[in-house]
């Protein structure tokens, strides 16, 4: 079985890749049928040079190889029919922009594997790059909040060379005392506490946070019975929330109310109710300085998200008495980051640790007829047809 590293197409060029020069070698020596052949990429963090330096074949036809994997979404003229592929599809929450590619998808008979959907049996996601942008998300939130308030200059993510260099400037600085509150227990989550925990910031118990004054920054960490809450003051049931997401609503407005910053690194889907509402931003109690929107959801539970941001600019303003975009500056606006692709930023550190965990939990499932059902779980098309567990998604491909 030959597998090929595509290059990333998308524009503006994201440097990731999904395996290191040294993970190949590595799989190669594990797996004797494993082949491999990396496609010629001029953006890529890992140049060619260092690929056939190690011996992996570089090409610019990936045509002969059976599983194709990539990072972010091909572009529809450039899918080859009849192939398996890996990547980040962006459909299975009936995303519109991609509405076309899932179609194209079908039409060229591709077996269509997401990352998104590589779980174990509890559906618990095994594979991602939330670690990396629960880093980049809590630099960029002090970043913003430094640049706004011109109480410090940190450089962008994106020019240093990796966590321990961006941990190092973060290390530099004297906050004041600043309350952190993240929702989100999942890499994200993970992500964001690891960087506060390495400065040196407090974690405290929601009680506590909600009640306390600190001479020091301190953060808590949000689950989501912490954030939502049944509308008829049921005891929160995770399956109901699940199953009946109408029933519940926010409960999150009392961390506004002593928050200067909020990282966002919940998961979201269709349906869920709001988190942060327009209501609660406008409120005179409302201490909310920044707001980096990890999940970055437009649309979506986070209200000032108005639209995504760039690494080159990730920062915007939001006026919360007119709910709408302002210059970054303007005295009453908060500060909102919403990147949506933050792990480029540490595209080196992202690509490595990614890569891991690919080698872990998937490459063997094409080595033991998929024994653990990895690749049962996570394939959305077949022979032209959703598969049963991505049925749900046949309207979307309908066009309706």
């Amino acid at each position: 079985m030959k597998f090929g590293i595509l290059k990333e197409r998308k524009n503006p060029p994201d440097r990731r890749v999904v395996f290191s020069p040294e993970a190949l070698v590595q799989l190669k020596k594990e797996y004797p049928d494993f082949s491999v052949a990396v496609e010629s990429s001029e953006d890529r963090i890992f140049k060619d040079e260092e690929y056939r330096f190690a011996g992996i074949e570089v090409v610019n036809d990936i045509s002969d190889c059976d599983v194709l994997i990539s990072v972010k979404e091909i572009p529809v003229e450039d899918l080859i029919a009849n192939k398996a592929y890996f990547f980040f599809s962006h459909t299975i929450k009936k995303q519109p922009h991609n509405c076309a590619l899932l179609q194209n998808i079908l039409k060229k008979n591709i077996d269509l594997y997401d990352h998104e959907t590589i779980v174990d049996p509890n559906n618990r996601r095994l594979i991602g790059f939330g670690k990396y942008a629960g880093y980049v998300g809590v630099y960029n939130s002090i970043r913003g909040f430094g640049l706004k308030y011109e109480l410090f200059k940190l450089p962008k993510a994106s020019t240093l060379n990796g966590k321990e260099e961006l941990v190092r400037h973060l290390k530099r600085l004297v906050l004041p005392p600043l309350k952190f509150v993240i929702t989100g227990k999942g890499k994200v989550g993970k992500g964001a506490q690891e960087i506060l925990s390495l400065l040196k910031i407090k974690e405290v118990s929601i009680e506590n946070y909600l009640t306390k004054k600190y001479s020091q920054s301190v953060y808590t960490q949000l689950g989501v019975s912490d954030y939502y809450k049944h509308k008829e003051n049921q005891v929160f049931d995770f399956e109901d929330f699940k199953s009946n997401p109408a029933n519940y609503e926010s409960d999150f407005e009392k961390f506004t109310k002593v928050s200067e910053i909020y990282i966002s690194g919940h998961f979201y889907s269709v349906g869920s109710p709001a988190i942060l509402t327009r209501e609660m931003l406008q409120s005179k109690d409302c201490k909310l300085k920044v707001v980096a929107d990890i999940s970055c959801d437009v649309g979506g539970p986070i209200a000032c998200t108005l639209r995504t941001s760039t690494i080159e600019e990730p920062f915007y303003g939001y006026l919360p008495s007119e709910a709408k975009e302002v210059d970054f500056f303007h005295p009453a606006a908060l500060v909102v980051m919403a990147v949506d692709n933050l792990p480029s930023e540490l595209p080196r550190d992202a690509s490595i640790g990614f890569g891991e965990m690919f080698t872990e939990y998937v490459i063997p499932a094409f080595f033991n007829e998929d024994t653990d059902g990895v690749l049962e779980r996570a394939q959305i098309t077949h022979n032209g047809q959703l598969t049963a567990r991505f049925s749900y998604l046949q309207d979307y491909v309908d066009g309706k």
